[in-house]
């Protein structure tokens, strides 16, 4: 992950600089609003694989951090996973959205997701003026969990066996909760430990969730690479309640790797996380259009 020079793409000289002052006092109310809150972000899709994007998304994180709010980056990485795994061989498959992990796969999670992704997530937040500390679940006890038991959606008697992808059973923020409190930003690579001490694979949109509402964020905002949720003419719905969430899953409008990610989501907005906001992280600076402008990105999911 290795960011291009980006003098060109802050050329402002286009922008007058009453507009630019205008720009910056429409800020003010949201800066005012959400400082010292604790926002969580699930980093992935493209914003994680092209140059521009991280550099828009580090940058994005550190101006968070410096006008107040607690960012905290809980990253995914199914692409370099993928490519990983290839490498050696080995096609990574999925079952109801959850890539299936066995012993194997597991150590290329490992290496893969705290040995590369997250530290050139870290060094690329640190290179833009933060300070970022990477993190699993083993550090400071961050994230305990167990094998998961997946029943199958069509027939809740039967059990997939999906190897060493797990379950959350605890998260202790003491940590995140110390670092956020030393000006730092961590970020969370999605791997946890069981009682035995053996690693499981969690999907990072649950993390995420999780993780919101054991803070008590004042926001989740999961970057993906749709615009947000789509009904099935592809049209964007920007604003949903738990009820019609149901609907939705009921008649297979969200299916695949959205389930998990909506799942969570509705998890986190029933149990306290003010708002949750599912984002297009193909546009740069996303999550700042999102926080700081009034203009409206991606779905909303409400809890009622």
């Amino acid at each position: 992950m290795t960011a291009p020079a980006r003098a060109a793409d802050h050329d402002l000289s286009h922008v007058t600089p009453r507009d630019q002052a205008e720009i910056l006092a429409q800020a003010l109310p949201y800066i005012r609003r959400y400082h010292g809150k604790t926002l969580v972000i699930k980093y992935g899709g493209n914003a994680m694989t092209d140059p521009a994007l991280q550099q828009d998304f580090a940058e994005d994180i550190v101006l968070l951090k410096l006008v107040g709010m607690n960012p905290v980056v809980v990253h995914g990485g199914g692409p370099q996973i993928d490519e990983a795994l290839a490498k050696i061989g080995k096609k990574g498959t999925f079952v109801q959205g959850m890539r299936v992990t066995d012993e194997e796969t597991m150590e290329v999670v490992e290496w893969v997701l705290a040995g590369e992704v997250q530290q050139d997530i870290v060094g690329l937040v640190n290179a833009a003026g933060g300070k970022a500390v990477g993190l699993t679940g083993r550090d400071g006890g961050l994230m305990r969990a167990r094998k998961m038991k997946m029943a199958d959606k069509d027939d809740p008697s039967k059990e997939h066996d999906i190897g060493q992808v797990g379950e959350i059973t605890a998260i202790d923020p003491a940590l995140v909760k110390a670092l956020q409190d030393d000006q730092f930003i961590p970020i969370i690579s999605p791997i946890g430990f069981g009682e035995h001490n053996e690693s499981y694979n969690i999907n990072a949109d649950l993390v995420a969730a999780k993780l919101a509402t054991v803070l008590a964020a004042e926001k989740l905002l999961l970057l993906t690479n749709t615009p947000g949720v789509l009904d099935k003419n592809g049209k964007l719905l920007t604003n949903l309640s738990a009820r019609e969430i149901d609907a939705l899953f009921a008649d297979g409008t969200i299916s695949g790797g959205m389930l998990p990610k909506i799942g969570g989501a509705l998890d986190a907005a029933r149990n306290g996380v003010q708002a949750v906001h599912i984002i297009d992280g193909r546009v740069p600076h996303a999550m700042l259009l999102e926080i700081l402008t009034d203009q409206a990105y991606g779905t909303m999911i409400r809890s009622r």
